[in-house]
């Protein structure tokens, strides 16, 4: 609820109250409303590159998990450099934490890691939808409305 209404101010306004601004104060909403539009479609954005990442690695632990101990296999050490290694143990994994912190983990704790992460930014993801939802129509509201204001006060030919 706190979050709907710290992103919610502009939905709070009626039509009337739209209908009622200057030219001026209609540019200013409709600048304000397409900024906030496009700040959350980043945020959606970015989750889904997380959670692609994130379904990526659950993939490679269960290809893993299937791996027989002194399996040889490329280990990436970056996305463009792989060097041979050899498997040492299959049931141990490092989870990257964020911010360079990485905690071993069983192969199970890896994977219930991974989907609890996944569902999360679900959620999230969600939920920042229906923002941006409801942003977008507040800025098409207030462009229409721009459009018939501006019509008006321009001379007809």
């Amino acid at each position: 609820m706190a979050a709907s209404r710290g992103m919610g101010s502009a939905n709070a306004i009626r039509v009337s109250d739209i209908e009622n601004m200057s030219v001026d104060q209609l540019r200013v909403l409709k600048e304000q409303s397409d900024l906030e539009v496009n700040l959350l479609q980043d945020s959606l954005n970015k989750i889904r590159s997380a959670a692609t990442r994130l379904e990526i690695a659950s993939t490679a632990l269960h290809d893993l998990s299937l791996r027989p101990q002194g399996k040889k296999m490329l280990v990436p050490l970056t996305a463009s450099l792989y060097v041979p290694g050899t498997l040492d143990d299959a049931e141990k994994v490092l989870v990257d934490v964020g911010t360079g912190y990485f905690i071993e983990k069983t192969m199970k704790e890896g994977k219930n890691y991974c989907e609890r992460k996944i569902n999360l930014l679900k959620a999230n993801f969600e939920e920042i939808l229906e923002m941006a939802t409801k942003k977008k129509s507040v800025a098409d509201e207030v462009g229409l409305i721009l459009q018939a204001k501006l019509r008006q006060l321009s001379p007809t030919s």
